[in-house]
């Protein structure tokens, strides 16, 4: 590998893109000290940027063109060479990207989970009826919705801090937020419980942070390969291929959730319309190796079952 070594110390500065989020700018140097500890002669620079889901927090995200939005401007400056690599949460990842990038590498996922937090109450199943519970992920609501049909879900927008200053001032009951980016935040004391995955089913690629680069940059390419992590890797990949069958620029509440058990990979999968009152549920287990296959045969059947049919409306 004497053309990884040359590469790596030819490279002095390695600009890496990100949206300016306290969450965001976490996982940026993140990477950035994964990158550094393994290359000592690398030096990484943090590129902070303004994409048009953060300038937005009014309109609902399914209004403003779904995940896009969140990456438009950071692949642009890898396309422009503004940028060497860009770090995204997988979960605000479309499935197709623009042509000439990649994700090159995803590093180890944290928990996947939604957290719900609240301050009176324990969990959901706690809630009383009619309690407000805020959210802006139409995945959570419908999945949680279909559990609790009895709480009054409100439209919920804005950074963590935000968020939890309208739970605190009592303009909802509870919100919904992800595990993984409480904990990355010091917030971790804020999760009164994790929702189990059998009442929401996560995002594709949820906790997961991942590594964007141009397909032509053969040697930033090898110097990500030492930080990606097989077991997410393949986890992530597999979601994201079941997302990719169902139409990745939809904006459809589509869930898909893959978990590995010794040589064994589960993937959970759950599709709805706007209103939830079409939903479909499907899950398919086996070997690990497979997973690919798996995945793609878990798109088939909830194609067949008429996820088409609702990713058409």
């Amino acid at each position: 590998m004497l053309p990884q070594i040359l590469v790596d110390r030819s490279m002095k500065t390695l600009r890496i893109a990100t949206r300016q989020s306290a969450l965001a700018l976490w996982q940026a140097n993140h990477v950035k000290g994964l990158l550094e500890t393994h290359h000592h002669e690398l030096n990484c620079e943090i590129v902070g940027m303004t994409t048009e889901g953060d300038r937005n927090k009014v309109s609902p995200l399914s209004q403003m063109g779904g995940k896009g939005v969140f990456v438009k401007e950071l692949e642009s400056a890898l396309l422009e060479g503004g940028a060497d690599i860009a770090v995204h949460s997988m979960k605000d990842m479309p499935g197709e990207l623009p042509e000439g990038l990649e994700i090159a590498a995803i590093v180890e996922r944290a928990s996947p989970k939604d957290a719900f937090v609240a301050n009176t109450f324990d969990s959901l199943a706690h809630l009383p009826s009619g309690a407000t519970v805020g959210s802006s992920s139409l995945r959570r609501v419908l999945q949680i919705r279909e559990a609790y049909p009895s709480l009054d879900f409100r439209e919920l927008r804005g950074n963590v801090d935000t968020r939890l200053r309208k739970l605190d001032e009592g303009q909802y009951d509870a919100i919904i937020l992800a595990v993984a980016g409480l904990e990355r935040l010091g917030l971790g004391e804020r999760v009164t419980s994790e929702v189990p995955t059998d009442v929401c089913i996560p995002a594709a690629g949820q906790g997961a942070v991942g590594i964007e680069c141009r397909q032509d940059d053969v040697s930033i390419r090898e110097l990500l390969a030492s930080i990606n992590h097989e077991a997410t890797s393949v986890c992530v990949s597999a979601e994201r291929r079941v997302t990719l069958a169902l139409g990745a620029t939809c904006n459809l509440p589509i869930a898909v959730f893959a978990n590995v058990t010794g040589a064994e990979i589960e993937i959970s999968s759950f599709v709805s319309n706007p209103a939830g009152d079409s939903v479909i549920r499907e899950r398919i287990s086996g070997p690990e190796i497979e997973s690919g296959l798996l995945a793609a045969e878990l798109g088939d059947r909830l194609l067949g079952r008429g996820a088409d049919r609702l990713i058409a409306q």
